[in-house]
């Protein structure tokens, strides 16, 4: 290991000077630290590694869901500990290794910064959308949909309050603006933690699919409607431009701490809030500046937190008295989610300390609801030691607003495949019911949930009018994650249907459903009804749909778009696609309309993304390998729909690696440009020199020691770590030197001038190959 970490730091040498204004070479040492005190932790239960979890979140590297350890940095005292504790600890060397890896191209990185400063997604990470890009796909909601969308500036970063360039702090925020009633809040902020990488495209991609549904899903038009959702994306952005290089950065960047160029500089913002900020004396904060959990030395000392707390008091009022043992009323709205990764978790406060929060058997039943979507662990914020100065302090601490954190995934920088197929779908949906139940989070998740509103079958329909329509749903009381503690269920009760008014609007009126099987006597129930549409004009109306179960308990909203209009010949949609590797192609232009014309198209590609700009031709980039259920909506000018399904199946691209190489003497210079991925990003570049000398980079020089044929290779690997690879023989020669003026016995005309020429002239070539050899080694 010593060997491979003293080549690590000697290729940062030949890094561009413009890429060493922070030189990795520190980061890099610090990482080697965190690596000599890895070790593989294995819990004696469930419950205490979900506590090793949340107490050594800070010095969590990894885990492994196969073999059930985390890795986690540890000093001998935290060892010791542990061990006393009953937990079984092992050298985490698999875990070094792929690390070691890693950092290994940070080289590559830091040649492309410049770049990547622009780039929309990470590197060699290409489902996260960069700072840049997060900040682009969310001007261009608002560009899109300025009717729902708007985009405010709440604050600095560091580097922009320092005057060191940095970013604004940026809020999303999400509702129908022409109804302008007051209406409860859903507030989300991601990427607080700079390494995570998850978390920030988690709330991109929640924020599109409301804006790319609206009117076209019945519940994300019913909630941007009636509720607001307001996301902040990117809480740390100074930190996360380090994060996006491959670094494990966590805090800000304050170079107020532990040194200006150190890579442990900066404070943790999530120890830096004010309500019960070092409420535990050291102990679930640090008051080190280099620590990873250094508090800052005052509440709110940073401009990132300050700006969050000032805007979480704005949008929210505060409920809760001032005791700790002061519920919030059970009807206080709005709602706090702060996304991170990983655990695999759904928390809630307290976290200073073992006591539950006031209000806190109504956030353990919203939490295991949550955790029902991802199949997390929900459980209080305490681990094995206390927390303090989080996020949530201020929004339920001092305000009285339900607070939630969710540990996404298993990794910090989690592959695209998982994110895509497992954390996108899963996640996406706890988030849509958390906007569902915003208006009373305290009270609506112990009501049984409305599932699968059917309209003659379909969440969405069109019909003439005077035709009956079933309205179909189940209610189920019993929809939580009960790992961790069993909620209790009710038998369901009732079931109502509003027509084209929420239950909560004025005047709206319920229709009863009945159990399909005619009794009520379980906590999961279809009802049914028929809808008489005699007499309606034509139109598009929202079904809402809500139960009750037994003891009174009244659950949230879903809803069903029914269309009156009188019936014409539905258009047909069709499409065709062509794909190379993970790159696909799809052409829905042979789609129509046989009395009319085509008005909207809208995509689904299965991966969790849509598109709804009523493009009928699109590319779109995959994730991972598998299979995707990809859809076409065609609507027509009299509101007819059709909708064309066809599953896919896509395989990554192994990249291509050419490369160019130019030779005087023995002096050689390779360039990899050619090389290419056309599903993809190429993300490491590996070179074999032939003569035992290995480099990595896009373009290198190496200098051999002797002249002859060399077998070079190169082997390029993509962002799915699949490889390609090259290999070319290259001549190399040496330089010859021979005295210019030769006699007829060979000797030299010049006498002893000419023999002193001679060896000045051979001094300064190996002066030449020595210094270009040293370059090569450095």
């Amino acid at each position: 290991m010593k060997t491979i970490l003293i080549a690590a730091l000697g290729w940062l040498s030949i890094m561009p000077v413009a890429a060493q204004t922070q030189p990795l070479s520190l980061l890099l040492a610090e990482e080697k630290a965190a690596l000599v005190n890895a070790f593989e932790v294995y819990a004696p239960s469930s419950a205490m590694k979900t506590k090793a979890a949340i107490s050594y979140h800070q010095q969590l590297l990894d885990s492994d869901t196969d073999k059930d350890y985390l890795v986690i940095s540890l000093n001998p005292q935290q060892s010791a500990q542990l061990t006393a504790l009953g937990f079984h600890l092992k050298p985490a060397t698999e875990f070094k290794k792929s690390r070691i890896k890693a950092l290994s191209q940070a080289q590559y990185r830091a040649q492309t910064l410049s770049a990547q400063e622009k780039a929309d997604t990470i590197f060699g990470y290409s489902c996260y959308a960069t700072v840049e890009g997060t900040y682009t796909r969310a001007e261009q909601l608002q560009q899109a949909s300025p009717q729902l969308a708007k985009w405010v500036d709440i604050g600095d970063s560091w580097q922009k309050a320092a005057g060191q360039g940095g970013y604004d702090l940026q809020v999303l925020q999400l509702t129908n603006r022409q109804n302008d009633k007051q209406k409860p809040i859903l507030f989300i902020h991601a990427a607080m933690h700079a390494r995570e990488y998850a978390t920030a495209e988690l709330a991109l991609r929640f924020a599109e699919y409301l804006v790319n549904n609206y009117q076209h899903n019945a519940d994300a038009t019913w909630i941007l409607d009636h509720h607001q959702v307001h996301i902040l994306f990117q809480l740390n952005p100074d930190g996360r431009k380090r994060a996006e290089s491959g670094l494990f950065w966590r805090k800000n960047t304050n170079e107020s701490y532990c040194g200006s160029n150190s890579a442990s500089r900066g404070a943790d913002l999530n120890r830096n809030f004010s309500f019960f900020w070092n409420a535990t004396n050291d102990i679930g904060s640090s008051s080190s500046e280099c620590s990873e959990t250094y508090r800052g030395p005052e509440p709110t000392s940073e401009p990132e937190t300050a700006a969050i707390e000032g805007y979480i008091r704005s949008i929210f009022a505060d409920r809760r008295g001032p005791n700790e043992s002061d519920a919030a009323p059970a009807d206080t709205s709005g709602m706090h989610i702060d996304l991170h990764s990983f655990s695999q978790l759904v928390l809630w406060p307290w976290g200073h300390n073992n006591a539950p929060a006031p209000n806190a058997d109504a956030l353990t039943t919203l939490g295991r609801k949550l955790a029902f979507f991802n199949g997390y662990t929900p459980t209080q914020s305490i681990g094995l030691y206390p927390t303090d100065g989080t996020s949530d302090d201020v929004s339920y601490g001092e305000l009285g607003v339900a607070a939630f954190t969710f540990e996404l995934g298993t990794k910090f920088f989690q592959s695209c495949d998982y994110f895509e197929q497992t954390i996108l779908p899963d996640n996406l949906n706890a988030l849509l019911y958390a906007a569902k139940v915003v208006e009373a989070p305290y009270v609506l998740p112990k009501g049984p949930e409305a599932v699968d509103v059917k309209l003659n079958g379909l969440n969405t329909i069109k019909v003439a009018p005077g035709t009956p329509v079933t309205l179909t749903v189940t209610l189920d009381d019993g929809r939580f994650e009960n790992s961790n503690g069993a909620e209790a269920e009710q038998n369901i009760a009732a079931a109502q249907y509003y027509f084209d008014q929420a239950p909560w609007q004025q005047g709206a009126t319920a229709f009863a459903l009945q159990p399909q099987d005619g009794v009520l006597d379980s906590s999961e129930e279809v009802f049914s009804s028929v809808i008489d549409t005699q007499g309606l004009a034509d139109g598009r109306y929202l079904i809402y749909v809500r139960g009750q179960d037994s003891d009174g308990n009244v659950g949230p909203v879903s809803a069903g778009y029914l269309h009156i209009g009188q019936i014409n010949s539905p258009p047909t949609a069709s499409f065709s696609h062509s794909c190379t590797g993970l790159r696909c192609q799809f052409d829905g232009s042979a789609s129509f309309d046989g009395d009319g014309v085509l008005v909207a198209a809208g995509w689904q590609l299965g991966d969790g993304t849509s598109r709804n700009d009523n493009a009928l031709s699109i590319e779109h980039l995959y994730g991972a390998d598998g299979e995707y259920q990809v859809s076409l909506e065609v609507t027509d000018d009299k509101g007819g729909i059709n909708i064309k399904q066809q599953t896919i199946t896509v395989s990554n691209l192994a990249p291509v690696a050419l490369f160019e190489v130019d030779c005087t003497d023995n002096n050689c210079r390779f360039n990899a440009q050619q090389s290419d991925d056309e599903d993809g990003e190429i993300v490491s570049y590996q070179w074999q020199f032939g003569d035992g000398v290995s480099a990595t980079g896009l373009e290198v020089s190496h200098s051999y020691g002797n002249g002859g044929t060399y077998e070079v290779t190169l082997q390029v690997s993509d962002n799915l770590a699949l490889s390609g690879e090259k290999s070319q023989a290259v001549s190399v020669t040496m330089a010859v030197v021979t005295d210019p003026v030769q006699n007829d016995q060979g000797r030299s005309s010049g006498g002893a001038l000419g023999w002193l020429s001679l060896i000045l002239l051979v001094l300064g070539a190996r002066g030449r190959r020595f210094i270009l050899a040293d370059n090569t080694r450095r």
